[in-house]
């Protein structure tokens, strides 16, 4: 009996690995090639002609030498991790204030909210994005058209997307818009799981909203906010769709890309593969670092 049922507990354990064989095959196969092929690349002399078969010749770490030493990068660097940080920040901030307004209002109120969420959270980037850059248009725009009318105010004509200060505060408004509802749903989400017996007695023992928000819901939530402001981080350090439509509205010069549009100008309008591979590797290795402190978390979890 001992013997069948060792048998049985490693068969049991086996299962699960067995299982996640065809998941990790898929990942291997999906995210490996390209990421070898980036990194083959970042090593590579790889411009227009070897898209034509042409051999491309290694140059080993020029690639980022010549990145290390370019102003250029490190200024973009400087405004991409700036700008994910302060979006990212925002977002939360916002998304877990309408989760508590979620959980106080009436159900009709919370429906009303969460159906206003979805709908901005499904509209497709592209069709989002028409209608902020028609909002801030500097002829028609209803934003320069709402601030003209506050007295002391002069708004007419203003271009918002002329300066790369306005134009950075209009991408992260978008970002921000575009990400709060997923925040929001996820940390509405850990709020359900909050104990409605352990508010009550707190509420009985004296302790007013602000102190059971510390004391009570944000540590019971914090692996739900963790695990969202890393993924907020990531998503808007490698922002590109919503800054490329702006710049494509606006001015297209290298003062308002940030990472992912740097990484764009460099593969398709300087047809330089190898540098643009490099800085991708660059910004993994960026992200990697932001990830690490929540990684570091779930091992020391996993460990305890």
């Amino acid at each position: 009996m001992s013997s069948t049922l060792r048998t049985n507990t490693r068969r049991g354990i086996r299962a699960p690995h067995v299982l996640l064989i065809p998941a990790v095959a898929i990942l291997v196969l999906g995210m490996g090639y390209p990421m070898v092929w980036q990194i083959v690349t970042s090593f590579q002399k790889f411009g227009l002609q070897q898209q034509f078969g042409k051999p491309a010749e290694f140059v080993w770490f020029d690639n980022y030498v010549k990145l290390a030493t370019d102003p250029q990068l490190w200024l973009v660097v400087g405004k991409s991790l700036a700008f994910c940080l302060i979006t990212a920040f925002v977002t939360l901030a916002i998304g877990t204030a309408l989760a508590l307004l979620m959980s106080a209002v009436t159900k009709a109120a919370r429906l009303i909210l969460q159906v206003a969420l979805l709908l901005a959270w499904s509209m497709p980037v592209v069709s989002a994005m028409t209608v902020w850059i028609w909002l801030f248009d500097r002829r028609r725009g209803a934003i320069n058209y709402l601030l003209d009318m506050i007295p002391g105010i002069q708004m007419n004509r203003f271009d918002w997307l002329s300066t790369p200060l306005t134009f950075l505060l209009v991408a992260s408004i978008i970002v921000v818009w575009m990400s709060v509802p997923f925040v929001a749903f996820s940390i509405y989400a850990g709020l359900t799981q909050v104990s409605d017996e352990v508010m009550e007695a707190a509420q009985l023992d004296g302790a007013n909203g602000w102190q059971r928000f510390w004391g009570i819901i944000l540590p019971m939530i914090r692996p739900v906010i963790s695990i969202v402001l890393l993924l907020q981080l990531i998503w808007d350090l490698r922002v590109f769709t919503q800054i490329k439509l702006l710049q494509d509205a606006g001015s297209k010069t290298g003062e308002f890309d940030l990472l992912g549009t740097y990484i764009y100008k460099l593969g398709t309008s300087a047809q330089d593969f190898g540098m643009a591979s490099a800085v991708s590797i660059f910004v993994l290795g960026i992200t990697i670092a932001l990830s690490w402190f929540y990684i570091r978390s779930l091992l020391k979890e996993d460990e305890a």
